[in-house]
């Protein structure tokens, strides 16, 4: 009499090549999620930045109020993975600093921070302070 099927051990090696696979599979997976979410920040930052100069076309200043105040233009519900802000620099409003912070699920633990003149800066990123990187970091360590 034959019998017909799967061994223990043929069904065991199984589970450990799909056990391997995954184990590979999903940091790269969480990475690429990741990642997505970031690009999110830098994106909604240059298109507020653009919005900023057109105001600043129409009021000669980038707000009305005094240094360390909101800047005219909303920043409210601009993005779902990042909190914007925009802070006025200088007694005249002639200055604006713009900073995304990460709330989404991957994307906690990502700031960064543009300025009027341009100035890009990735403050933390994955959680941890980048001093001195004067790009927005998307994918790795170097600009």
């Amino acid at each position: 009499m034959k019998y017909q099927g799967f061994s223990l051990i043929e069904l065991m090696i199984t589970v450990a090549i799909i056990g391997i696979l995954a184990s590979v599979a999903v940091p790269s997976y969480t990475d690429y999620v990741r990642r997505s979410q970031v690009t999110e920040g830098p994106a909604v930052m240059s298109d507020l930045r653009v919005k900023l100069e057109q105001d600043y076309q129409d009021n000669r200043n980038y707000g009305a109020g005094a240094a360390g105040s909101a800047c005219r233009v909303a920043t409210t519900n601009l993005a779902k993975y990042f909190a914007i802000t925009c802070v006025i620099g200088g007694a005249t409003g002639q200055s604006y600093t713009i900073t995304a912070t990460g709330n989404g699920s991957r994307s906690t633990g990502h700031v960064y921070t543009v300025t009027d003149t341009e100035t890009k800066a990735t403050t933390t990123f994955k959680g941890e302070a980048q001093v001195g990187k004067a790009c927005w970091l998307i994918t790795g360590s170097e600009c």
